[in-house]
């Protein structure tokens, strides 16, 4: 169903002044060098409204969770997982140019990536009914045009209750040291995961935590803890300067982002080993499935090496999907997998015995793990999603429909 929004304004605004502080806005150059004087306005300046700002108040108002702007069709808002066309003619070339364009030339760096790269990542900022939203951008090409995705980013960041959570992942907020991941596949929802769990060590702790994020979400308001967040590009020139920066500026705690390749899993390892609380998140479907595809960064003569190590730094293992939930008043809810790092764990992953940590999760259910089919049997049985929804995205459906019947399938003995 189409949805209404404000008429689009007939012309650009030819006249941009410098951005808000808060979106770290810079004229430098990717290499991040100064020559001359640094600009005054690059940290205290402000900027005008943009005729792409009335979309993004769209998506606001409709709670909407990703915004996509193609040629040739109308924008499309994401509202509980669905797709929904606003109610607008469809944008042309010349539209989509003026609309995106001037935000890309807020900052000298982004029109510089995005000419060499043919696309650029970038966070933007907005006052929507007196209410500070942030947004993750990405502007594409494709087929020889222009367009964009955005994802709207809470501005208030959700306790695990309000999640829908496992309470058990309060357990991993308390270690001092090591690695903890978040795993999931993109718009899992394992950003506000993290974030929620840096917020309670936030509420909880006094310690120093130290994010480096590309580009920044969740904007923290400190509590007891002393919160400083660098944005990749724009504070500080790559994840791996930033690192090399992080051992001088006693961080307790780290985010590290997105275990992308070798190099950034090796420097977050290295930042858990000296006494560091990392945080970061990958891509992979299942908890076990992650161990995997952490030895996949690496050449197999060391895979012995990487298994010790995670061995004796890795607290735990999230991973998550999010799923359209029946509740009133409830959007989606994540379905969660937890694998801690408990004896039975560490000696499955020494002995090169992958294939049983599933069993492992289902036999350690009373300290607090659980698999999807655990996690889908509980949302069902508080009503928090139909049947239909979790046999859908159920990784093994037999096993749901046994767990729902009450037939528990974990028998002791079976590692």
């Amino acid at each position: 169903m189409a949805t209404d929004v404000e008429p689009r304004q007939k012309e650009a605004k030819t006249e941009q002044r410098r951005p808000e502080a808060t979106e770290h806005q810079s004229d430098q150059e990717p290499n991040m060098q100064v020559t001359g004087e640094l600009s005054k306005e690059r940290f205290v300046g402000i900027r005008e409204g943009l005729e792409i700002d009335k979309v993004f108040r769209a998506l606001v108002k409709l709670e909407g969770s990703d915004l996509h702007l193609k040629v040739d069709c109308p924008p499309f808002v994401r509202v509980n997982g669905s797709l929904r066309p606003l109610n607008r003619p469809p944008i042309n070339d010349e539209e989509m140019v003026r609309l995106i364009f001037p935000m890309i030339k807020l900052d000298k760096r982004r029109v510089l990536v995005f000419e060499e790269d043919g696309g650029v990542d970038f966070a933007y900022s907005l006052e929507v009914d007196d209410k500070s939203w942030r947004f993750r951008v990405n502007v594409l090409q494709q087929m020889g045009h222009v367009g964009l995705v955005a994802r709207r980013v809470s501005n208030w960041i959700p306790s695990f209750e309000q999640l829908h959570l496992p309470p058990s992942l309060e357990k991993l907020c308390h270690y001092s040291q090591g690695m903890i991941l978040l795993a999931g596949i993109t718009g899992s929802g394992k950003t506000t995961t993290i974030a929620s769990m840096l917020d309670y060590v936030n509420r909880n702790y006094r310690k120093h935590i130290l994010t480096l994020e590309d580009p920044i979400e969740f904007t923290f308001t400190e509590d007891k803890c002393l919160i400083n967040q660098r944005e990749i590009g724009m504070d500080v020139k790559n994840f791996m300067t930033g690192m090399k920066h992080a051992v001088r500026e006693d961080p307790d705690v780290m985010l590290v982002g997105e275990m992308r390749d070798r190099e950034t899993f090796e420097t977050a390892l290295q930042a858990a080993e000296t006494g560091h609380l990392v945080f970061g998140t990958i891509h992979a479907s299942t908890a076990p499935s992650t161990v995997g595809r952490l030895l996949d960064l690496f050449p197999r003569s060391m895979h012995t090496a990487i298994r010790s190590a995670l061995i004796f730094n890795m607290k735990g293992i999230i991973a998550q999907k999010l799923i359209p939930s029946i509740k009133e008043g409830v959007g989606r809810v994540p379905t969660v997998e937890i694998m801690f790092f408990n004896p039975t764990v560490r000696k499955l992953i020494e002995d090169e015995e992958d294939q049983k940590l599933a069993d492992a999760i289902r036999l350690a259910k009373e300290e607090g793990m659980q698999d999807f089919t655990q996690s889908l049997k509980d949302l069902v049985n508080r009503d928090m999603i139909d049947r239909a929804t979790a046999f859908e995205v159920a990784p093994n459906p037999e096993a749901l429909k046994m767990a729902l019947k009450g037939i528990d399938v974990s028998q002791s003995g079976m590692l």
